[in-house]
């Protein structure tokens, strides 16, 4: 039995690549931040791999606008406060902080980028400034269009306080 040898596989280096944008592999770019400018530096670099992973690029940069959503969220604080959140808008390359500062310098307000539940970037603004954060999306980036534009009311729901017992 000594003289028998099992023979192993040869075993074979595989190159993996990783994207110079967001440092991930080409597969898991659809994770990181930045979806569209990972895709154009896959198609100038690694276009089988682009062909491969995303199929038609001009279907996929229509499925890809279709999808892209500004949510503009006014959410009730206590009693007449109100904030405004916006959802969405680096999915069109703007930088958000640069964003949160216009809009504190526009409406005279406190303005800042936050973590939402699902861990992403928004920008929350103190007040109801909703039709004009709406407005001045409009005006200051042409990428972002107006059916792209989503704004949603959500009422803080009030609770019902127990009645106070009678004074004795």
């Amino acid at each position: 039995m000594a003289d028998t040898e099992i023979q192993q596989p040869a075993l074979q280096q595989q190159e993996v690549v990783y994207c110079e944008v967001c440092t991930l592999p080409p597969e898991y770019c659809e994770f990181g931040s930045s979806l569209a400018k990972c895709q154009q530096w896959l198609k100038e670099h690694h276009e089988d791999l682009f062909e491969q992973l995303y199929g038609d690029a001009q279907a996929n940069a229509r499925d890809e606008q279709a999808a892209n959503r500004v949510v503009i969220k006014r959410i009730e604080r206590n009693r007449r406060k109100h904030v405004t959140s916006i959802f969405g808008l680096h999915l069109f390359d703007v930088d958000m902080k640069k964003a949160a500062k216009l809009f504190a310098n526009k409406f005279a307000c406190g303005s800042s980028v936050t973590k939402n539940n699902q861990g992403k970037d928004e920008i929350v603004v103190q007040g109801d400034v909703t039709d004009d954060v709406r407005d001045l999306i409009l005006a200051t980036w042409p990428a972002v269009t107006e059916d792209a534009i989503e704004t949603v009311i959500e009422e803080k729901k009030k609770g019902k306080n127990p009645p106070l017992p009678p004074p004795q």
